[in-house]
């Protein structure tokens, strides 16, 4: 007889469990259907402010701010922006931090302050999130101390732009050195120029001025003519003096009685100056940063336009360049400022940030997505230089190295292209956060 009860308890103990078990789904479902209506409740609510540089992306960084505002009117983000040089937008950041009072939520960092702002306690690490997709050496720029800080917003890489009426469509006859030497500057005036353009003044412009983007030429140049590295990955000062001086000698030579194949005022330019000088036909290339490839041709004027008469190539040497969005530490909303970093730094934001406003994208499938390249023409030349463009050193005090290195190349640079004797002495002392 006790046998033949044992199927009915057996039956009704797996009905509890069933029971048990949809029931527990149901639950589940009907939370993420509430979350979905109510608009992710997890999100501590409050206004997001991201401190960034000033937006470049022809207002497009606003658009995705728009997008998710109206997605989440308890989260309602905006964009406190600061100074365009990049030295006053680290100051204003860090002077932020150092308040402490949790009125900035995110900040929109330059790629080199990642390891600066991590070891003071201004940014907190990122935690879990899907990577998947982003470019690796680009991501890398979030990463310090084997841990994720924040995530890529958006990259740079500089471009090598030259002019089609003298080297071709394609760039193929572009054999020269960057900066052309006098040698090759005659070369290049042999080559048939459009009817009706300017006569050549040099061979070259890029940005030597002592200021972030003499940091990044010089680093630049050094890398495309064999001089080594000059920090090595663990911080340490690796330079070769030797080697350095004779990749920086072609930006210190002019030769009297020819046409200098780097014009006199790149010593004085930043990116915009260096833009006006190619714009005007008075140069035949110039090393500038990817946004001035849909702002030439506004630059053009005199009757030469630019527009028709230029493209860009991979440079031999090009250095990153970015910004990422990291979170404050002392932010009271750290999952709605996480939430609102992965929603700027998804796939569809990344095509409208490069396809629409210009600003070099994170993440690789941007770059191939046929609707992308024709809105930016170049995009796979970008990709190409992106692959194999190196980060800046990584230091918990990169504005002082910079502004050291920046020293050092100035001086080499009035000297055909020697270091002073202390060079390495200095340097080390920068990265190690002394002044002397």
């Amino acid at each position: 007889m006790v046998a033949q009860h044992r199927p009915r308890r057996r039956w009704r103990w797996i009905t509890f469990v069933g029971g048990f078990l949809a029931g527990f789904l149901v639950l589940v479902l009907a939370n993420s259907v509430l979350q979905i209506i109510h608009g992710a409740p997890q999100l501590e609510p409050g206004d997001l402010v991201i401190l960034s540089g000033a937006d470049a992306s022809g207002g497009q960084r606003q658009q995705l701010l728009d997008k998710w505002n109206a997605k989440h009117p308890r989260n309602h983000a905006r964009i406190e922006a600061l100074a365009d040089r990049a030295e006053l937008q680290h100051s204003g950041m860090v002077g932020q931090a150092q308040q402490r009072d949790g009125r900035v939520d995110i900040y929109n960092l330059d790629v080199t302050w990642t390891a600066e702002f991590a070891t003071a306690g201004y940014i907190q690490p990122f935690g879990s999130t899907n990577t998947d997709g982003f470019l690796p050496k680009v991501l890398q720029t979030c990463q310090f101390d084997n841990r994720l800080w924040a995530l890529p917003f958006n990259t740079d890489a500089g471009l090598l732009y030259y002019r089609t009426d003298i080297f071709g469509q394609t760039g193929t006859q572009l054999q020269t050195a960057q900066p052309p030497t006098p040698q090759d500057m005659v070369e290049i005036l042999n080559q048939r120029l459009t009817p009706g353009a300017p006569a050549l003044k040099a061979g070259y412009v890029t940005q030597l001025k002592p200021y972030e983007g003499l940091t990044v030429n010089a680093l630049e140049t050094i890398e495309a003519n064999g001089g080594g590295d000059i920090v090595s990955g663990d911080g340490q000062v690796v330079m070769d003096p030797v080697k350095v001086t004779r990749a920086l000698r072609p930006l210190a030579q002019a030769k009297e009685g020819q046409k200098p194949g780097l014009l006199a005022a790149s010593f004085e330019d930043d990116e915009q100056k260096s833009a006006a000088a190619f714009a005007s036909g008075e140069v035949a290339m110039m090393r500038n940063w990817p946004v001035w490839y849909g702002q030439l041709p506004n630059l053009s004027g005199g009757g030469f336009k630019i527009a028709d008469h230029f493209n860009v190539r991979a440079p031999a040497s090009s250095v990153l360049g970015g910004q990422n969005l990291a979170i404050a530490t002392d932010t009271t909303k750290p999952n709605a400022a996480k939430a609102l970093i992965e929603f700027l730094t998804s796939p569809s934001s990344e095509r409208t940030l490069f396809g629409d406003g210009g600003l070099p994208a994170t993440r690789a499938d941007t770059y191939r997505d046929p609707a992308v390249q024709a809105k930016q023409p170049y995009a796979l030349v970008l990709l190409d230089t992106l692959g194999h463009a190196q980060p800046r050193p990584v230091t918990t005090h990169y504005p002082l190295f910079s502004q050291i290195f920046q020293e050092l190349v100035t001086s080499a640079l009035g000297n055909d292209g020697r270091l002073p004797d202390d060079a390495s002495r200095r340097l080390a002392n920068a990265l190690a956060g002394r002044i002397q």
